[in-house]
């Protein structure tokens, strides 16, 4: 049994999603249904992780909060669980290519493998799948959106000039976005 709590964030509304042993999704807005899938469901604002998970994402957005500390229950296979633990393992502020996931991972070679995992994290923000960038260092696809994807780099490292990937055109820059 999956338990759920909508919440208004700096990004939207998300949906928190949690089991009895810990935080089991964070779903964007629009998200597709069938990236991820938690059922059966059942509302419950007063569970508590997804209280404790509120109060962190509150954190988190106010600049107060630079790691999380919740219990996860990643719901995957075991590559897929791989590439998501590699994920909470970055630290706050950096990033990392889809490349060096896959051989922190001890897949060298499973460089798109690792892209299609990352796209299926059920837990974004939380394992920062926003900080896996293309190798040419170009912001690439997030369930989010890339403007979402680009605040959250920038809410992190805000010294830094973000550059957006235009995805119609593979190898353009669409716009850069001064974050100070």
């Amino acid at each position: 049994m999956y338990y759920f709590k909508p919440i208004v964030t700096p990004v939207g509304e998300l949906k928190l999603v949690a089991s009895d042993s810990g935080l089991a999704g964070i779903l964007w807005e629009n998200d597709d249904p069938k990236r991820t899938r938690f059922l059966p469901q059942t509302r419950d604002d007063d569970h508590p992780i997804l209280i404790e998970t509120e109060r962190q994402l509150s954190e988190y957005f106010t600049g107060a909060r630079r790691c999380f500390e919740l219990p996860l229950d990643f719901v995957g296979t075991e590559f897929q669980k791989k590439v998501w633990q590699a994920l909470v393992a970055i630290p706050f502020g950096e990033t990392r290519s889809y490349s060096q996931i896959a051989r922190e991972i001890g897949h060298p070679l499973a460089v798109r493998a690792v892209g299609a995992a990352n796209g299926r994290n059920p837990l974004s923000i939380v394992a920062p799948c926003h900080r896996v960038i293309g190798a040419n260092g170009k912001l690439t696809g997030f369930a989010g959106g890339l403007d979402i994807k680009a605040f959250l780099l920038a809410l992190e490292a805000p010294q830094k000039p973000l550059v957006l990937a235009d995805e119609t055109q593979p190898g353009r820059v669409g716009a850069v976005m001064q974050t100070e």
